[in-house]
């Protein structure tokens, strides 16, 4: 039953929280453009009444933030302030209610002045207040940079054309914002198609429309510049006609993480048109000639007669006597049957597309089996999304028949020279003899076969023609320059004439003589062709003189000064002699030279592995001179690592006659020893001894003075060290760095000393270390240790020397004490009862900041010393009064003085103690003791200086026998005196009062009409003293009259 209760009661109490009433809105800032649509979320949750409630909306402008402008209420129409009225009845502002507890305030179009803090506010329909009734959020509205534009044009196309625009989409927006770009295709009375887009992410997407052609690279939209894309779309359809316009967004993150698009601007349109195009096509075969002879060849042309062939897809196929030779598909890649194919593979045949409309048969040497019908098929194919094409209309030609003639004739020949062996730019001669000697009527043609060195294949050089003239070949366009050819009239002898032989002329050579005949049509027939027997060219390379210097020095210099290398080249084989230069270096820890730089003979630069792995590239300089036989490589700032064995290897370079560079020698030369070492060093530290005494709570400056150093650019570090008494190693102060970083020692540290360090250099080399408020603990014998630090070629910095600089020794002293205390002996008679007052006078002191402890003592002599020993230390005692602290803080009051001692301090200097009610025990000497107190550089309370006052003597006199003295001595007298009077006068003063009572009660009526007033006597007053101090007073005060 208990645990039902708690669980009702947790219910209730949750259902109490859960009622609490929470307004929301939406996340800011948010920035949004002039001119945009903008909506922004309310929401109400934990309220209690009707499911409906109520909103207000309200705005806190920038320029009056704490100042509440109204704009629009859903219960109270008159709740706009002015400013807004005429918005909210146009419904530029208004409220959506999306359910009963939440709304949106939208406004239309946002103007710069509506940028400012807005207010939600919800009217209660509660019980009581609790929760929060509102929210606020803030909108900042920004200038609308964005821009679109696009040509407006109209443009005519055909089909299967390709169509580009070009869209400028730009903003200037201050925020982080992204741009999204669309391009749409609209027909009128139809909605906008969306062909392709870049997303606010950069993500192309096309549209559902183009999607097949945009993967198939149809479509495209490519970035051309800083604010330009441009759209593509290859093999226009008809469907495509229409209007085309770009339409970009600019978008902003809010801070829910959502993206939100500020404005949404379109260009103007260009207007496309597409015309269909004509399908049909046809195709026709064209050939020289019908008859040929073998070895001769033929080339047959299919040519096809299309519109827009470029845009189309066509295959090829060729068939002799129909059996098929080759085919091209539409990417012009042949496709041969075995025969043909190694043919083919021979060169002696070729098929080609020559352009889109032309393609070409070619059988360059004609066999008899070669006659018969020859033709070509053209197949317009399409290409489908896929891929794949599909085979439509098929056309083709009539056949073309050839007959191919055997060739009837014999003959031989042979190639000859005198000169098999040359060397470089010489000339040689190569004879071609044909037998039997033909009469010059008869056409023969000659073609020198040139087969390089190295190389398997021949290639046709040069042709003396069977007209005459001369056809060079394109395989070896160098010869034409340096060779001639000539026909000898009397002899078939054919001579090749070779000037400036080079590499290039040497290999094999062999000429191929072709016998023709002339037909009646002016045509060429060839009768027989025989091949020469083969010619064997040599070239030699001229006899190197090149002479490089072997001479070896040695070079001693200090790091980050240059090392000069030098390479002198003392003969060369020709004036135009090019040079590569390698420069080596060997140290004695590897087995051979490693590579540093290579010039090539064309100045080309090529560094080794040596100068990348030790860093040499920034620090080589190399140098040619004029007359080229000099050359000089400078390793600039130089380290210790550069020692080593330096050599150069040249190379030479000859230009061949054919123009082309080959290495002729190269030779090694003399080496050089480079020896790197590191400055000498020249560090001075100022040695000169010091001693320094001064007082506690001072300022000591430690001098460390640099009077000479190994090099102005060096850097310095300075450490102070400190020997004290008793400790056997000194031990660290403080270390600047050579980074100017200060660092405490752990003597700084421990010591308290870390805060009173300050460190200065007044000027290069001269560091002042001061010790600021010394204390005792601060004395020792100082020196300072400087490290001079230099920088190496390779900016590191590296430790070259250290000093140390004399001891200078501080003494720190406490300050003398100058304390004096009034030392005048005085006498002074005091009555009994009477106070008596014990002066302690300063008269110096040894410094402002002092504090005093005062006792006052009472020198009394010792029971049973005699007079004339009264006054020595040995017979008197010191009994201490009273004591004061230099904390102020009072010590015990002496028993016989407690209660009758006061303190008093005068001045700075003057202390005061009076012992009221003096008696005649209190007779004696007093004097005071001073103890003067002075606070170290820590703070903590030390004793300097005591000095005692002059003694002051004290005589308390005896005031003697008065009258009341002898009255309080004797009792019987005391009695009579002061307690026997007392009944006497009181039955007196009853008698008189009865009386006058009797004699006012008989007169009341006889004297006292008259009005005759009596005398009346008010009773005494007595002041009583029972101590007997003093005597009893009676005082009888004068009566009044009634």
């Amino acid at each position: 039953m208990r645990c039902l209760l708690q669980e009702l009661t947790s219910l209730l109490l949750l259902g109490m929280a859960l009622a609490q009433r929470q307004v929301t809105v939406q996340e800011s800032p948010l920035y949004r453009t002039e001119g945009s649509h903008i909506t922004i979320w309310c929401k109400v949750s934990g309220y209690q009444g009707p499911s409906e409630q109520n909103f207000q909306w309200s705005i806190y402008l920038p320029s009056a933030p704490e100042r509440e402008v109204q704009i629009i209420s859903t219960m109270d129409p008159s709740f706009p302030y002015a400013i807004y009225t005429q918005r909210v009845h146009s419904k530029e502002i208004y409220v959506e209610r999306v359910q009963g507890d939440s709304v949106l305030l939208h406004i239309t179009a946002l103007q710069d002045r509506d940028a400012g803090e807005y207010e939600c506010h919800t009217p209660t329909t509660d019980e009581r207040y609790f929760g929060s009734y509102s929210a606020k959020m803030k909108l900042m509205v920004i200038p609308d940079s964005l821009r679109v534009a696009s040509v407006p044009q109209t443009l005519n196309k055909v089909e299967r054309d390709s169509l580009e625009l070009k869209c400028e989409v730009s903003k200037s927006t201050a925020q982080h914002s992204h741009l999204s770009i669309s391009w749409y295709r609209q027909k009128a009375g139809e909605p906008p198609v969306e062909i392709i887009s870049l997303s606010r992410d950069f993500v192309l997407r096309a549209g559902n429309t183009y999607a097949q052609r945009q993967a198939t690279g149809d479509v495209r939209l490519d970035k051309v510049g800083e604010t330009t894309s441009k759209l593509t779309i290859y093999n226009l359809q008809p469907s495509d006609q229409g209007e085309f316009y770009c339409e970009a967004a600019e978008w902003i993150q809010d801070p829910d993480k959502s993206w939100y698009a500020m404005t949404r601007k379109r260009s103007e349109g260009t207007i496309i048109s597409i015309q269909a195009t004509d399908k049909e096509f046809s195709v026709r075969l064209e050939t020289e000639k019908r008859t040929y002879t073998v070895g001769e060849p033929v080339e047959f042309r299919c040519i096809l007669e299309a519109q827009n062939v470029p845009e189309r897809y066509f295959s090829i196929s060729w068939a002799f006597n129909s059996s098929l030779i080759a085919s091209l598909g539409p990417n012009a890649v042949p496709v041969l049957n075995s025969d043909f194919a190694q043919r083919e593979a021979l060169g002696q045949l070729k098929v080609a597309k020559e352009s889109d409309s032309v393609f070409v048969l070619k059988i360059y040497r004609l066999r008899l089996e070669d006659s018969g019908k020859y033709n070509c098929r053209v197949t317009e194919r399409e290409k489908t999304v896929t891929g794949d094409f599909i085979d439509k209309e098929s056309k083709r030609p009539k056949n073309i028949p050839i007959t191919v003639l055997p060739l009837k004739a014999g003959f031989a020949v042979t190639a000859i020279s005198r000169t098999p062996g040359v060397t470089y730019n010489e000339s040689f001669d190569l004879q071609c003899i044909i037998k039997p000697h033909y009469p010059s009527w008869v056409p023969v043609s000659v073609t020198w076969r040139f087969q390089p060195a190295g190389s398997t294949e021949f290639h046709d050089l040069v042709t003396f023609t069977r007209d005459g003239g001369v056809q060079w070949g394109d395989r070896y366009m160098g010869f034409r320059t340096r060779t001639a050819i000539e026909k000898a009239e009397s002899s078939n002898n054919v001579r090749l004439s070779i000037s400036r032989a080079s590499d290039t002329e040497a290999g094999k050579y062999q000429c191929v003589a072709e016998l023709w005949r002339k037909n009646y049509n002016s045509s060429w027939t060839r009768l027989a062709d025989r091949t020469s027997n083969l010619l064997e060219i040599r070239v030699l390379r001229p006899v190197t003189k090149l002479q490089v210097s072997k001479s070896k020095r040695s070079i001693t210099l200090v790091e980050s000064r240059p090392i000069p290398l030098n390479c002198s080249v003392k003969s060369q084989t020709s004036p135009d002699s090019h040079f590569a230069v390698l420069w080596y270096v060997h140290k004695p820890s590897d087995a051979d030279g490693k590579l540093i730089l290579k010039t090539t003979h064309s100045s080309a630069f090529e560094y080794g592995t040596y100068a990348e792995e030790e860093g040499l590239r920034g620090r080589l300089l190399f140098e040619r001179s004029s007359s080229g036989g000099l050359f000089s490589l400078t390793v600039q700032r130089a380290e210790v690592s550069d020692s080593g064995s330096y050599y150069c290897h040249v190379e030479e370079w000859l230009l061949s006659p054919n123009h082309a560079w080959y290495k002729l020698a190269e030779e090694v030369s003399g080496r050089t020893e480079v020896t790197v070492k590191q400055p000498d060093n020249h560090l001075q530290v100022n040695q000169t001894q010091k001693n320094l005494t001064v007082l506690e709570n001072q300022w000591v400056t430690l001098e460390c003075a640099v009077t000479n150093r190994t090099s102005p650019t060096s850097q310095l570090s300075v450490e102070w060290y400190v020997w004290k008494s008793g400790h056997p190693e000194k031990e660290a102060v403080a270390q600047l760095s050579r980074q100017a970083t200060l660092q405490y020692g752990d003597l700084a540290t421990l010591s308290g000393l870390k805060g009173r360090l300050n460190l200065e250099s007044p000027s290069p080399g001269l560091y002042l270390l001061t010790l600021q408020n010394v204390t005792v603990q601060d004395s020792g014998a100082y020196d300072c240790r400087v490290e001079e630090w230099l920088l190496d070629p390779s900016n590191q910095w590296y430790k070259r020397a250290e000093d140390l600089s004399g001891l200078t020794t501080v003494t720190v002293k406490q300050p003398d004490p100058t304390l004096q205390v009034d030392t005048a002996i005085s006498n002074l008679t005091v009555l009994e009862k009477e106070p008596f007052p014990l002066d302690c006078n300063i008269l110096s002191r040894s410094s402002q900041e002092s504090r005093f402890a005062v006792t006052w003592y009472n020198l009394r002599t010792k029971e049973g010393g005699g007079l004339a020993s009264r006054g020595t230390e040995e017979e008197e005692e010191r009994e201490a009064l009273l004591s004061v602290g230099p904390d102020a803080v009072f010590g015990q009051e002496a028993g016989r003085f407690e209660g009758r001692l006061r303190f008093q301090r005068l001045s700075s200097a003057h202390y005061r103690l009076t012992v009221l009610q003096a008696g005649a025990a209190d007779a004696g000497n007093y004097s005071c003791r001073v103890e003067e107190w002075l606070p170290d550089p820590k703070g903590a309370w030390y004793r300097l200086a005591e000095e005692e006052s002059g003694t002051v003597t004290i005589h308390v006199q005896d005031t003697g026998s008065t009258l009341q003295s002898i009255i309080c001595s004797n009792d019987a007298l005391f009695y009579f005196v002061f307690f026997y009077p007392f009944p006497i006068f009181g039955i007196l003063i009853i008698t008189i009062l009865l009386v006058r009572f009797k004699s006012r009660n008989s007169s009341k009526n006889s004297e006292g009409k008259n009005g005759v007033p009596l005398l009346w006597i008010k009773e005494p007053h007595l002041n009583y003293s029972p101590t007997c101090l003093e005597p009893p007073v009676l005082s009888i005060h004068p009566g009044t009259i009634d």
